[in-house]
């Protein structure tokens, strides 16, 4: 096996990435579910010894309105912002409804304008809901669907914390719902406040939920990342559960202990951390309008009679930052999703990030860290280029075979394998030290692909932002170049006609599949090609001096 193979390889995946996407593409909807199934989005309270089943001090969800998606009409808007996040509460539910994170611009055309996390108009829909549930139908409660009040209506960091109180009060009951930010946090927390003056004790749950539809603002149709729910427990550990997913079965009153559920997407998330000693119930459905929703329910606390009872949930908007989301709950730096290989791909990372730290600049770090990364396999890609040297050696009696008995195909096998053992050359001689490299290599590709540290991170010169693909095609079409020289290393003399004329037109067909790629992606490929046919070349003369 060598580079040839590994193109094949490639263009095989390339070709069946390629139908997925068409298949996904041409695919019709699912089919909307019945009202009956969507219109609950109020979860029913814990109760001792059972789970959520019904919608409690539910409501259908409204209908769209001009300017505000479905569920989230307004009743005024109470404006919050730290050094970090600009965000809108709304009086309707105590709702967060926007949330511009000021640390990321929202494409590398509009730096100015600050990144769009959620919001309830446009074509992002993206919000976090939470409130109060009981099992108790008399009893007084306030869900996400009831007003609030507050103080003003602008609140800005001027410390290390803010505090932003809302207030209800109804039939006795008084909450008061407390949103705490900190100075360069993304992480939140709201504690709510039950003091009950009703006749009976009181009890409840809180719950939380994140309601978005399937809209991602600057996706990119080449490359694929996750957007939708997800979910950790103790048991079943980091999972997600997608879109179709709910479309099809609906997560619903699932307990566990700790835990935690996100609505994930590239580079950034909003998740919902409660209380991590206690049981606690999770949900997902999906809702009217093409919108889903997932969430949990906190266990059942009581207040009694001219008492109080306090609840609380953190929540996190803002980028999947592994240092940030790691002493918010366990497992949820692991939506920095780096699949099967997370194992490899972490050490690569804190390398990348150890080379960052010394050079201050992403494009110049994956450079160093393919230089280092070709470096630590040198002697096995040694071993492999020296057995496409020897074959490359021998290709004039390889051609020499082909025209005496190319026509008998068994017949060409057997003085095929006679001559490599006259020659103790072994076919196979370059197939291990690949195949040990490509984790490495799948690896890296997907810390480059879903590193925020990444997103709008300039090289140098045309290149300002290592996320999107190179503007002026320039390091696609130096892969390509590098791509045909390693190709000219290679022996052909094993394949026909028709397999050298594909051959060639493989550096051309990357050259325009990697238009499109991230151009941090794109420079690891050039780098790594750069460095292969160096490499190569200087074993290929090696070889050929001591002949």
């Amino acid at each position: 096996m060598n580079t040839r193979a590994l193109w094949w390889i490639a263009l095989a995946f390339t070709l069946m990435w390629i139908w997925m996407e068409w298949m996904k593409f041409t695919a019709p909807k699912p089919p909307a579910q019945p009202a009956a199934q969507m219109q609950q989005d109020v979860p029913a309270a814990s109760q001792a010894g059972a789970v959520p089943t019904g919608s409690g001090n539910g409501g259908a969800v409204q209908a769209d309105a001009p300017s505000v998606q479905a569920g989230a009409e307004s009743a005024g808007r109470v404006h919050v912002k730290t050094d970090v996040l600009d965000m809108e509460f709304d009086l309707k539910g105590g709702d967060l409804r926007v949330v511009k994170l000021l640390k990321y611009a929202h494409s590398s055309e509009e730096k100015d304008k600050p990144f769009l996390l959620m919001s309830d108009s446009g074509p992002l829909f993206h919000i976090l809901q939470n409130g109060l549930t009981t099992p108790d139908k008399d009893a007084p409660a306030p869900t996400h669907k009831m007003t609030w009040r507050t103080l003003k209506k602008d609140y800005t960091l001027q410390g290390d914390t803010l505090q932003v109180p809302f207030v209800w009060e109804g039939n006795g009951l008084k909450v008061t719902k407390v949103y705490t930010l900190k100075k360069g946090h993304y992480d939140l927390t709201v504690t709510y406040t039950v003091e009950n003056h009703t006749a009976r004790p009181w009890q409840g749950s809180l719950y939380s939920q994140l309601k978005r539809n399937r809209y991602e603002p600057n996706k990119s149709r080449l490359i694929w990342t996750y957007t939708g729910p997800a979910f950790y427990d103790p048991e079943n550990k980091y999972h997600k559960v997608s879109f179709d997913d709910l479309l099809k079965q609906p997560v619903t009153a699932k307990q566990a202990q700790g835990g935690w559920v996100a609505m994930i997407q590239h580079y950034f998330l909003s998740a919902v951390v409660p209380d991590q000693q206690a049981i606690n119930t999770y949900y997902a459905k999906p809702l009217a309008n093409d919108i889903y929703v997932a969430g949990v329910v906190g266990p059942l606390k009581q207040a009694p009679v001219n008492g109080s009872v306090q609840f609380s949930h953190t929540y996190y908007v803002g980028p999947v930052i592994e240092e940030n989301l790691a002493p918010l709950a366990e497992g949820l730096e692991l939506t920095k999703d780096f699949g099967m290989l997370t194992w490899l791909a972490e050490p690569i990372f804190w390398v990348l990030k150890a080379i960052h730290s010394v050079v201050g600049n992403w494009g110049w770090s994956i450079i160093l860290l393919v230089v280092l990364i070709k470096l630590a396999f040198y002697k096995l890609s040694e071993t492999s280029y020296r057995s496409m040297a020897r074959l490359r050696k021998f290709q004039p009696k390889l051609q020499q075979l082909k025209e005496n008995y190319g026509d008998d195909k068994q017949l060409f096998q057997q003085k095929l394998m006679q001559l490599y053992k006259e020659e103790k050359i072994n076919p196979m001689g370059g197939c291990l030290p690949i195949l040990v490299q490509m984790p490495v290599f799948i690896a890296l590709y997907w810390v480059l692909l879903y590193s925020v540290e990444l997103r709008q991170a300039p090289w140098l010169g045309w290149i300002q932002d290592l996320s999107a693909p190179d503007p002026y095609y320039i390091l696609p079409v130096i892969m390509g170049i590098s791509m045909w020289l390693q190709m000219k290393l290679n022996p052909t003399a094993m394949m026909d006609e028709t397999q050298q004329k594909v051959m060639q037109l493989m550096p051309f067909i990357f050259t325009i599949f990697f238009l499109w790629f991230p151009s941090g992606l794109v420079l690891y490929w050039v780098v790594n090609n750069i460095l292969t046919v160096a490499q190569q070349w200087y074993i290929t003369r090696k070889i050929e001096q001591e002949d």
